[in-house]
């Protein structure tokens, strides 16, 4: 006799316990103030209160709600809280949330055309959009010879843009044979993200195909001398420069490295020029906050990420390609289960050719919901909202003796440390994250310890600001 088949809810369940999930989510984020934004828990504490073998028979909805509450809460670095200010900004709003769970519930599969042609077409009209609204070149855009896909992060999209380059610079070779002895070169700045190390060794050029060039101590920006250096210095030695990696905002301190010379000097080798802008890129939306990408028009290939700044759910990560043969032309496989007509008329883009996977869920629908419904008034006031608090905390630094700027504030993030030394930068840091006041992130300039602030959260205020400044001055009172 066939076992039974397994009992799935019905609509009028799925209907119920979705709203259930709606309101803890809405109560969950009423709750947030009120919580300690970086977990209170040591290591194992959340693994022994989960049974070690999952249940033999189903339990209902409600119960996994309430594990929510009793397990999973307290053991929550709240990303979503309003004095989140490590990192850069996980953001969410309802709208992008919203857009998440539709994409959930439609489960298509969009690794070509055929399988469903609105997840396709949906996703190159809303990075048209978002072309348009960042301001960047006409190449860019789906009707030109590039085009824009949604990727899960901005490390995938180093990766995808280093597999174009070597494509591009091999004449196809490297597709075929493999990267050979070469001996390729990549080149960032000593700040550029470590996605690009790792995007080498995923390549198959290894760690040491990155060269790392210096930066200028004050701005933190490479120095664009040190690479015409580097390049000159690896091409004489009988390397192949092949892509460089252009920082518009680095992680550390939101560096800003000069597009347009970098470009400039790479020019005479036919280096690829990636541009990094997976946190500050967003700013775009806004004409005055566009300097940082000055020179984008000649870039091969740009990121920037909605889910870091722009009021978007995590994974959206939008990236552009000047030239879409060497995106499609490294990353296109045909086996015969994927042939269809759409795809062999050549009047379809199958967005399988433009990143590792081929598996690709419905990411358009949630930026697609967040433009949509803020409008692009709405983005901008959010962007603007997280430069003028970024603004107010520069002020508060200038205000206190006891505090630093390390550098000029770089749209949301400020980056600053207490005279006293870099012990008493990190213990005070500490103190106010340890507390669950507030939660901020630290790095090294100069070889000295700063602390990082990154405004961005959609449910930030000043008084959240000032809340956190409170704590740092009394964290630093108590260093003495």
């Amino acid at each position: 006799m066939p076992e039974q088949l397994p009992e799935h809810m019905s609509p009028e369940e799925f209907r119920r316990h979705g709203h259930a999930a709606i309101d803890w989510i809405a109560d969950y984020w009423a709750s947030l103030d009120d919580l300690p934004v970086r977990a209170q828990v040591a290591p194992g504490d959340v693994r022994r209160q989960l049974p070690e073998s999952a249940p033999e028979t189903g339990e209902p909805f409600d119960a996994v709600l309430a594990d929510l509450d009793r397990i999973v809460v307290p053991g929550l670095t709240h990303w979503q809280h309003p004095r989140f200010f490590a990192y850069f900004p996980a953001n969410s709003s309802p709208a992008a949330i919203l857009g998440d769970l539709l994409s959930s519930g439609i489960g298509a599969q969009g690794m070509i055309w055929a399988t469903s042609p609105a997840v396709t077409e949906v996703e190159q009209v809303v990075l048209d959009w978002f072309a348009e609204a960042l301001g960047l070149p006409e190449a860019f855009r789906s009707d030109g010879p590039g085009g824009g896909v949604i990727q899960d992060t901005a490390s995938t999209a180093t990766f995808t843009a280093l597999l174009s380059a070597l494509h591009r610079a091999s004449g196809g070779e490297a597709r075929v044979s493999g990267v050979g002895d070469v001996g390729w070169r990549v080149y960032g700045s000593t700040q550029a993200h470590s996605s690009l190390v790792k995007a080498a060794m995923m390549a198959g050029l290894g760690e040491e195909a990155v060269h790392a060039v210096d930066i200028d101590p004050d701005t933190q920006a490479m120095d664009v001398d040190a690479l015409r250096d580097a390049i000159v210095e690896d091409v004489e030695a009988g390397l192949r420069p092949v892509m460089v990696h252009v920082a518009a905002g680095s992680t550390s301190t939101g560096a800003m490295d000069d597009i347009a010379a970098v470009a400039e000097v790479v020019r005479e080798w036919g280096v690829w020029v990636h541009v990094d802008a997976a946190w500050a890129g967003v700013a775009a939306v806004c004409p005055e906050l566009r300097d940082h990408l000055a020179g984008v028009e000649v870039a091969d290939s740009f990121v920037t990420n909605p889910h870091k700044w722009l009021l978007t759910t995590f994974d959206c990560s939008t990236f552009w390609v000047r030239d879409r043969a060497a995106l499609t032309g490294a990353l296109s496989i045909l086996p015969e289960y994927l042939r269809n007509a759409a795809t062999e008329s050549g009047e379809v883009v199958d967005y399988r050719d433009w990143h590792p996977q081929l598996g690709r869920r419905f990411r358009a629908v949630k930026l697609w919901a967040v433009l949509r419904t803020y409008g692009l008034e709405g983005v901008r006031a959010h962007v603007r909202s997280g430069v003028a608090l970024a603004e107010h905390v520069a002020d508060l630094v200038a205000a206190d003796d006891r505090f630093e700027m390390v550098t000029e504030p770089a749209l949301s993030l400020v980056v600053f440390r207490l005279t006293a030394g870099d012990e008493q930068t990190l213990a005070a840091m500490e103190a106010v994250n340890a507390s669950g006041e507030a939660y901020l992130s630290h790095t090294t300039v100069n070889g000295r310890a700063a602390i990082r602030l990154a405004v961005g959260s959609w449910r930030t205020t000043q008084a959240d600001v000032d809340r956190t400044w409170r704590a740092l001055q009394e964290a630093a009172a108590a260093q003495g």
